[in-house]
């Protein structure tokens, strides 16, 4: 069961087209205490982009440092977080090919994001009937259908 003192939030992104406009989700929980955070990128943006998103925007959210349970169905965004991230900054943000690392803009934004806190990463199945990530998928699609001048 998870830690009653810690913040848990669900994340997702969504991109359609990919590249395309795009929108991302955040359920975040304290208690009994729940927050719906949603947002679009009208410009060109991808899937990855927006599931980045998600988790920088929810815990940019958090107004004191919080132990977080973060939960989210992309394995780019937590094998980022979880092994490439380290090796990507002490490389000055290039790839083990020497490459330049692809969204290096969020991912710092995240490391900033993350630096007050402590925070679990954990892996969950997308649309396989969770709860609260499908509410995070609801609420990227929304996003990504305002992006692209879609009102729901």
């Amino acid at each position: 069961m998870a830690d009653q003192n810690a913040v848990e939030i669900y994340t997702d992104g969504a991109c359609s087209p990919n590249p395309g406009p795009g929108g991302w989700g955040a359920v975040l929980r304290y208690g009994r205490h729940e927050k719906e955070l949603y947002g679009s990128e009208s410009a060109q943006t991808t899937n990855n982009r927006m599931e980045l998103m998600a988790p920088i925007r929810a815990l940019e959210s958090l107004t004191r440092p919080s132990t977080v349970l973060v939960y989210t169905d992309s394995t780019y965004v937590r094998n980022g977080v979880m092994s490439w991230l380290p090796r990507w900054k002490s490389n000055g943000w290039r790839t083990s090919n020497r490459e330049p690392v692809k969204n290096a803009d969020l991912w710092q934004r995240l490391e900033t994001a993350m630096a007050p806190h402590q925070v679990e990463w954990h892996w969950v199945k997308g649309h396989a009937g969770h709860p609260e990530n499908e509410r995070a998928d609801r609420l990227a699609v929304k996003g990504s259908l305002e992006a692209q001048g879609v009102r729901s």
